[in-house]
């Protein structure tokens, strides 16, 4: 049964569909709606609760994915396979569980993806922009004493202890904030590089770089597969002048082939794609000097995501233990602070896709899938557009000519306040772009409309959408703390040392007492248990 209704919840609506063809001015009825409705009761009343270990985990993470992306990525992809949009599902939409995930950092309100990410793989809430340290650290402050004492380990760790295979593919840098976050610890998330750690910090902490090649639990990853040629020190071109070079000399790709006899390091698709899976134990996939390229602009030489996710499994899955494996689609934040909307859907798209390989190749009876976001963006679905109108286009009502045309996606900030801002007119009325006469507006770079200017347009600092579907998804519902989401994926892998569906210690804590906080906290906490205890003998007698 369980397998049933995880292969109702996932399939429906790809085979047969009833939606509404894009130009339609004939909706649904009564009966279509009435009938809708008791199709989902029926779905929802067969599922049955995977209690099952899970052999395997997926995580896919869509950098700066908020709700607000998700709806307008759901019709785009709609739009493109020529419906009217709004009634599709994305493929992640169809699992059986969802919550919602609180993302503020422990010192800010709004988040970025080092601290998300850090709750999301550790389940401890950190500061903003520090990767892998709690929050007795400081932001660009190394001290070597109170670093050791804020480290945290990620589900990367307990996975390799627990003899699973692990891995990770990003369309960003592999030492990009939200991968880094599953092997490093840093004071600041650009150490990427030597250059970029301050004078009197180089001795105190390495780079992000050398950490995931020479420290655990990075060393131990049978896949890393994105960008970041530069940090490295692979000589690839061209050079991002927005980010650090190494300025050692040094060559981690090449100290990693050494290191790694049986891996393989790989630079294209071709490459990538070629690999004799069955004689390699490990795969350095690096195809960028920087981040990759957008998907929609992007060369037959740059892997889609869906292939780096189709080859990591198949490497992974050779492990009887299993594995752990984290898809990042980290372009959708990076064409957000551009104001890259069509560009950030497309991203969209581009993640559901190597769900949709990963779902292939993977048994949802012992594997479970997490599907979420790091954070939202300041981007805003708007107007009173019509059904199926482009998501791309006008939300204003093109009948009302008092009315100033306006886009349905938009920005609160950003950079494409100027592009919309008119300079060249002597009329006060004037203020901005004719978008009805924009001839850039089809292209893929084209910036949204921003209503204050930020060179680099911000988060938001809504909840974000969780998705699950395999062993223990069930966990996820409600609305929790991000770092909830790390203590679900150790308490149905059977992480050692978690408290777990596998043994009867559900009440036993990773951490000691006397790790939750200042040693004057442990005696407070002693003390009321101690004065429990007491009230709970006198209650007796």
């Amino acid at each position: 049964m369980n397998r049933l209704a995880a292969i109702v919840y996932i399939l429906v609506g790809f085979l047969g569909s009833s939606a509404l063809p894009r130009d339609s001015t004939t909706y649904e009825d009564m009966s279509f709606w009435l009938k809708s409705g008791q199709k989902n009761l029926q779905e929802n009343l067969a599922y049955r609760n995977n209690e099952n270990r899970a052999k395997n985990v997926l995580i896919f993470i869509g950098d700066g994915m908020g709700i607000s992306t998700i709806t307008a990525g759901r019709i785009f992809k709609g739009q493109i396979k020529g419906t009217s949009g709004e009634e599709y599902k994305l493929a992640f939409e169809k699992f059986p569980n969802t919550g919602f995930a609180k993302t503020y950092n422990t010192d800010k309100q709004v988040p970025d993806s080092a601290g998300t990410a850090t709750a999301i793989f550790s389940g401890v809430k950190s500061r903003y922009s520090m990767i892998g340290l709690d929050s007795k650290a400081k932001y660009d402050h190394c001290d070597e004493t109170v670093n050791e004492a804020s480290k945290v380990t990620t589900v990367a760790d307990w996975a390799q202890k627990a003899g699973m295979d692990t891995g990770f593919v990003t369309t960003t840098r592999i030492t990009h904030a939200t991968p880094a976050s599953l092997y490093a610890h840093t004071n600041n998330r650009d150490w990427e590089c030597d250059t970029a750690i301050p004078k009197p910090y180089k001795y105190c902490i390495k780079d992000i770089s050398r950490q995931l090649i020479e420290d655990e639990p990075g060393r131990k990853f049978q896949v890393m597969m994105g960008g970041g040629a530069q940090h490295l020190g692979l000589p690839m071109d061209p050079i991002d002048p927005d980010t650090c070079v190494r300025g050692d000399g040094l060559n981690l790709a090449e100290l990693w082939t050494r290191d790694n006899p049986e891996g393989k390091l790989v630079t294209d698709a071709e490459q990538l794609m070629s690999i004799d899976i069955a004689n390699t134990s490990k795969i350095l996939g690096v195809f960028a000097a920087s981040h990759l390229p957008y998907h929609a602009v992007k060369t037959d030489q740059v892997p889609s995501l869906a292939n780096m996710t189709t080859q990591a499994i198949r490497l992974l899955r050779k492990n009887k233990n299993g594995f752990l494996l984290m898809v990042e689609s980290g372009k959708i934040d990076i064409a957000h602070h551009h104001n890259y909307a069509k560009l950030a859907l497309r991203e969209v798209s581009e993640l559901e896709e190597a769900i949709l390989a990963a779902l292939q190749q993977v048994s949802l009876e012992e594997t479970l899938i997490i599907v979420t976001a790091d954070h939202s963006h300041s981007f805003t679905m708007n107007g009173y557009p019509k059904r199926g109108n482009d998501i791309l286009g006008f939300g204003s009502d093109p009948n009302k000519s008092n009315v100033t045309t306006y886009e349905t996606l938009s920005y609160a900030n950003g950079p494409g306040f100027f592009y919309h801002r008119r300079n060249d007119s002597n009329n006060v009325n004037e203020t901005w772009r004719d978008l009805d006469q924009d001839r850039t507006r089809d292209q893929p770079f084209y910036a949204h409309m921003a209503g204050i200017y930020i060179k680099t347009e911000t988060h938001g600092g809504e909840d974000v959408g969780v998705y699950a579907a395999g062993p223990y998804s069930h966990l996820i519902r409600g609305t929790f703390e991000q770092n909830y989401i790390a203590h679900v994926v150790a308490y149905a892998a059977c992480f050692n040392d978690w408290p777990s569906h596998c043994d009867d210690a559900y009440h036993r804590y990773f951490y000691q007492v006397t790790n939750l906080g200042t040693a004057h906290e442990s005696c407070l906490l002693f003390a009321l248990l101690s004065t429990m205890l007491l009230l709970l003998i006198s209650s007796q007698f």
